[in-house]
């Protein structure tokens, strides 16, 4: 039951880390098509990766709304006093900062 896996039996999908050119063939794509469906992005933007892999590295790294650099003191405080109540459920505690991703916490 469910799907099949996206990549786990093609033996010639890349892993490791992507170059920048494949960030960037990523990046125009996504502007250009959107990311309705991720199984079908890698092909699209001429990348041989997988669907999982473009979501991911879209979404906690190549995504413009993404704010880098340090915290600001509102910032700490929203994520101080719900890591006291919540504990380490960072995918909760981020829903309050627009723009982090639960990898950058």
């Amino acid at each position: 039951m469910g799907t099949s896996p996206c990549c786990a039996d093609d033996a010639n999908v890349k892993k490791g880390p992507c170059t920048p050119e494949e960030d960037q063939k990523l990046v125009d794509c996504i502007n250009k098509h959107g990311h309705g469906s991720w199984r079908a992005l890698p092909k699209l933007a001429g990348l041989n990766r997988c669907g999982k892999s473009c979501r991911l590295r879209w979404t906690n790294y190549l995504r413009p709304d993404i704010k880098r650099g340090k915290f600001s003191e509102e910032a700490e405080r929203v994520i101080i006093n719900p890591h006291a109540v919540l504990g380490s459920k960072w995918s909760k505690i981020v829903t309050h900062l627009p723009g982090i991703t639960d990898n950058e916490i």
